[in-house]
């Protein structure tokens, strides 16, 4: 080895020292002052593991690995609202009331077992609205039929339902907000 050339860590030195502040100001017009330095760190970590990838002239090559950074820090704070939104949802649509937790045993059991007594047209109607969210005309797309029809069905399951609760054994009280499923549409 020549003492010409640099180790990769005195050229790694260099790069640092020259390019670091170039790439922090790359970082901070495109995120957050807090979220600037790692995007720093990780477009050095690249640069450090593809160290013999890094041209003579190094701002470019690593304003794309910052660029590329950014980027995938977007996504990743996207995908994050979006799973923190469907969890809120699901806690919604799951959480229990404030009621005491045999009573809520009791409710769920009897929705399920209320549930497993409807067609499966009459489920599918009702899931389609109160569990995936579907506005009717959506869920009339989904189940292949006309709106007006699927309304229909899902009157009607609606009121098997609640019939059906308020027939089982040891059911507690019936509740409107039992079936989950939105008296709209």
């Amino acid at each position: 080895m020549s003492t010409d050339q640099p180790s990769d860590a005195q050229r790694f030195s260099e790069l640092w020292d020259r390019y670091a502040p170039r790439i922090q100001a790359y970082a901070l017009r495109h995120v957050a002052r807090d979220e600037a330095p790692e995007i720093v760190a990780e477009t050095f970590l690249v640069a450090w593991r593809r160290l013999v990838d890094v041209p003579g002239e190094p701002l470019p090559w690593l304003l794309v690995v910052a660029r590329n950074t950014v980027a995938s820090h977007h996504r990743s704070r996207h995908r994050a609202r979006v799973l923190s939104d469907e969890l809120a949802r699901l806690h919604a649509v799951v959480a229990p009331d404030s009621s005491a937790p045999d009573e809520v045993v009791l409710e769920r059991d009897a929705l399920l077992r209320a549930l497993a007594a409807l067609t499966p047209i009459e489920r599918e109607a009702l899931l389609l609205v109160a569990w995936d969210g579907l506005l009717p005309a959506q869920a009339a797309a989904v189940a292949g039929c006309s709106t007006t029809a699927f309304k229909v069905r899902l009157h009607r399951a609606r009121r098997r339902l609640d019939a059906a609760v308020a027939a089982e054994p040891g059911a507690p009280e019936a509740r409107a907000d039992l079936t989950l499923v939105s008296q709209e549409g």
